[in-house]
């Protein structure tokens, strides 16, 4: 298992809660309202894809939900707090130690290497040297990438890029991953390799929700979203979806060629 989860809240307690969430933005004289009255419940432990044409307004949930974004109006509560009256550092801290992001295009840093990338977010949190070390050395093992930890970004596959991602993602033990179009820019061998992983961290209690285009892989959530003109128009419940055995231990997958 990687190093998992610190998941505070038990299974069937709101880890967000969304009410009348606003985000407006202006594109030259035009006013575009990207969240419309966004009410929306994620419970600890859930698996949720986000779906909705370009424009729709996912993409905006997804950074307001991961703090990298503010509501123009609304209450966002996160681990029963509410996090829009919080102030930018307060909201960093929370960013840091809560929330872990997975992005299409990987976002590793290209001169670190694969540990160094893992071990940015303790870095920057201030966790001791002896402890990044360890975390780091477990969450290469889980991803199997020991023979890669030298390596940097431009070094590695498309789908190695994504292990190291999510580890980085992941090594601070987040209650809730965000991932943005996990699977954009991979093959689909590799990129079912990528769900197969976010899936096992799931099923070892991390909250994950998933923006994504792809039908296959919204369909493998256990809840869909869908989004259009910034509102949610739909929200589904996908019993026994992704409840397959390789989505349960993530260091029993093996790696797609390449």
């Amino acid at each position: 298992m990687p190093s998992g989860a610190d998941v505070s809240s038990a299974a069937g307690t709101a880890l967000i809660e969304l009410a009348g969430i606003e985000r407006v933005f202006m594109l030259g004289d035009s006013r575009v309202r990207a969240l419309a009255s966004v009410d929306l419940r994620i419970d600890a432990g859930e698996y949720v894809a986000v779906m909705g044409p370009s424009g729709s307004g996912k993409s905006t949930l997804l950074n307001v939900l991961g703090l990298l974004d503010r509501p123009d109006a609304g209450t966002y509560r996160f681990e029963g707090r509410d996090v829009t009256t919080l102030d930018a550092n307060a909201q960093a801290h929370v960013r840091a130690h809560r929330i872990g992001f997975v992005f299409q295009s990987f976002h590793l840093v290209p001169r670190l290497t694969a540990a160094e990338n893992i071990a940015l977010p303790m870095v920057l949190a201030g966790v001791a040297a002896r402890e990044r070390a360890e975390r780091v050395k477990q969450a290469l093992r889980d991803f199997g990438l020991n023979d890669r930890s030298d390596h940097r970004p431009d070094q590695l596959s498309g789908g190695q890029r994504q292990r190291v991602a999510i580890a980085r993602a992941t090594v601070m033990r987040p209650a809730l991953l965000l991932a943005d179009e996990p699977t954009g820019n991979l093959d689909r061998a590799t990129g079912d390799e990528v769900v197969r992983l976010l899936e096992a961290l799931n099923a070892q209690g991390v909250t994950l929700v998933v923006v994504t285009h792809d039908k296959a892989l919204g369909d493998r959530a256990r809840r869909r979203v869908g989004m259009e003109d910034g509102a949610v128009r739909s929200d589904v419940a996908q019993p026994g979806a992704a409840d397959t055995p390789a989505a349960r231990d993530p260091s029993s997958i093996e790696p797609a060629a390449g």
